[in-house]
């Protein structure tokens, strides 16, 4: 009897002991069954069952709860479907409209992006989700993309239509402004047409011809390489993403604050379609703002925020306050949070649990870091490794390519070592590559890992595991970077530089700067024979092109060195200007001009007294 009541005590002491996780890796996998358990009745399901038809679902269970709540209006599960059909119906009467033809959606957060997107959903129409921050050359390539022949615009991009009005009419696309009145011609006003639509719900034989492998939506990525590709995401893959925030414990009673782009994965995916999975209510913002986020918090009692890394910086970074922990927030999901300023955030805001995940747009493998381990990006286990087959291989960062051996297989990075991921491509982890871009899609595929034949997604990030198996993001490799919270494509910034009088050759690259998540854009430029930089004109030429994010903070003129000197070499170096003798200028939106960087305004960068 003693015996046993010894084991009783030492056994659990011992298993907390050795195995610390064991417990939350056993709620985890308990939660990972209950997922594909739905799934898979999901998917046996006749008629099919999509995203779309959640959405009806919880329509007839909550028809008066609120859905959206956006600017002091609120907008219920009803009042939703409803507008939504009147937005197909509208379209759906549209001669330039085809039935079940992808549609382009160019708006910023709003209620009418949401209400858009049902109605296409309804009408069984693929939705191209355009970046409402791109304009010019960008704008046209990714549109383009995907073959769309109606765009949809919201009123307040007029001018960027109007840039690239006459290319879409050539193409003979339909263009639909969200406004009642629009005197442009070509420009057509939408908004009356919606008003004056039925309400009646469209027939599902509109959405007849969808299937599981049907492309639901285009989500845009620069990824490691060129210009923004769009990933395509198939019904499929919609519905198994639904799952993000309900399997993080997110229910239909949570309040759950959105403030990411609704363009992009994390915004539209995970806050948007996530919440039509829990049913819960959504607190739209049109953008992050520092100084409201928790004015909102409190005004809305949010239960559930998303986050990217630069988001929590700059909430750490705000004054303190008395009611900072006033608030009623459990929950934040997201990536990209470092760990001093995790740990910052729990201190001063309180006991959040933070759940900090990987992913990417195309990518077929993800991590969550369910244990609520500060600086890791997810937990690695034997059996998710079986579902879903990874590895880190060695990776040569100054040749920019794997690392192989004698027989031309790559060689997989011990624990405790930076290594790449890269995910085996099967039919339960499809990388369905990007639209009409077989080129760009070939380069993410990489063959011969493991064994001749093979065939694995590049991810293009670099990780590590630790000897808990905690995986930590290191950085990334290919021509991009990360900055407030956007990819940077080198090859496009590189390209527009170039388009400019008095730039020859540009190589475009991030550098790392004291206090700021990712790393701000940098250019090494030689000028043509004969011309002089012109920062005025440069500023003017990269403001009219690049998105502000995208835009070069630093423009280094090459005097002495020659121009194919390695990008290692350059970030090495940096935007110091005492560090070398060629000329560095920054980016000044005061004087709209890029201006000769000193040495006094390098330290104010470097001390956080001048953000950038």
């Amino acid at each position: 009897m003693s015996l046993i009541l010894a084991s009783i005590v030492i056994i659990p002491f011992a298993l907390k002991t050795f195995f610390p996780y064991l417990w939350m890796d056993f709620l985890y996998f308990g939660d990972l069954l209950r997922i594909l358990v739905r799934f898979v009745s999901r998917r046996r399901r006749i008629p099919l069952f999509f995203a779309l038809d959640r959405f009806f679902e919880q329509t007839a269970a909550h028809p008066d709860r609120p859905f959206i709540v956006f600017e002091n209006e609120s907008y219920s599960y009803t009042y939703t479907d409803k507008r939504s059909n009147q937005i197909a119906n509208a379209l759906r009467s549209h001669p330039g409209y085809e039935a079940g033809g992808t549609v382009a959606l160019f708006m910023g957060n709003e209620p009418a992006f949401m209400f858009t997107w049902l109605a296409l959903a309804k009408l069984g129409s693929p939705v191209v989700l355009l970046n409402h921050n791109i304009r010019t050359k960008s704008l046209l390539h990714c549109f383009n993309c995907c073959k769309a022949n109606v765009l949809i615009a919201a009123s307040e991009l007029k001018q960027a239509v109007e840039d690239v009005l006459p290319s879409l009419l050539e193409q003979g696309v339909t263009v639909l402004l969200m406004t009642t009145h629009c005197s442009t011609a070509g420009l057509e006003s939408f908004s009356v047409k919606v008003d004056e639509a039925s309400q009646a719900p469209v027939p599902p034989s509109f959405r007849s011809h969808i299937t599981f492998k049907s492309p639901a939506v285009y989500i845009y990525t620069s990824g490691t390489t060129g210009l923004p590709k769009a990933a395509v995401i198939n019904q499929n893959h919609l519905l198994k993403t639904m799952a993000v925030l309900s399997s993080n414990g997110v229910m239909s009673s949570d309040v759950i604050y959105v403030n990411l782009p609704l363009c992009h994965t994390a915004g539209f995916m995970i806050g948007f379609i996530g919440s039509v999975e829990t049913g819960s209510t959504i607190i739209l913002k049109r953008k992050f703002s520092a100084s409201q986020f928790w004015d909102d918090c409190r005004k809305h009692n949010v239960t559930v925020v998303q986050y990217i890394g630069e988001i929590m910086r700059y909430l750490c970074n705000t004054p303190k306050r008395e009611n900072d922990r006033d608030h009623k927030v459990r929950l934040a999901i997201g990536n990209g949070i470092r760990a001093e300023v995790w740990k910052e955030f729990l201190n001063r805001f309180g006991n959040i649990q933070v759940r900090e995940f990987y992913a990417s747009t195309e990518g077929n493998v993800g991590f969550v870091n369910y244990a609520g381990k500060i600086g890791a990006i997810g937990r690695v286990n034997f059996l998710y490794r079986k579902l879903f087959p990874y590895m880190l291989i060695k990776y040569d960062t100054k040749r920019d390519e794997p690392i192989r051996d004698a027989n031309g297989l790559c060689v997989e990075s011990p624990k405790g070592e930076t290594g790449l991921l890269v995910s085996k491509i099967t039919d339960i982890a499809p990388f369905l590559g990007y639209s009409h871009n077989e080129e760009q899609t070939e380069k993410k595929r990489i063959r011969n890992v493991l064994r001749k034949g093979d065939l694995y997604f590049n991810s293009g990030d670099l990780m590590r595991i630790d000897k808990d198996n905690f995986i930590y993001f290191q950085d990334r490799i290919g021509d991009t970077f990360r900055w407030k919270g956007e990819n940077v494509a080198t090859t496009e910034v590189s390209d527009i530089l170039t388009m400019s009088d008095c730039l020859k050759e540009a190589n475009v690259y991030g550098v790392q700067v004291p206090g700021n998540e990712g790393r701000v854009g940098m250019a090494a430029v030689t000028v043509k024979q004969g011309a002089q930089f012109d920062g005025h004109k440069i500023y003017k030429h990269v403001v009219s092109y690049l998105p502000s994010y995208a835009r070069p903070r630093f423009i280094r003129i090459q005097l002495t060195a020659t121009f194919k000197q390695m990008k290692v070499k350059l970030v090495e170096e940096g935007f110091d200007p005492g560090r070398m003798q060629d000329p560095v200028y920054i980016l000044d939106d005061n004087e709209k001009s890029y201006i000769l960087l000193t040495t006094q305004v390098y330290s104010s960068i470097i001390s956080g007294n001048l953000k950038l």
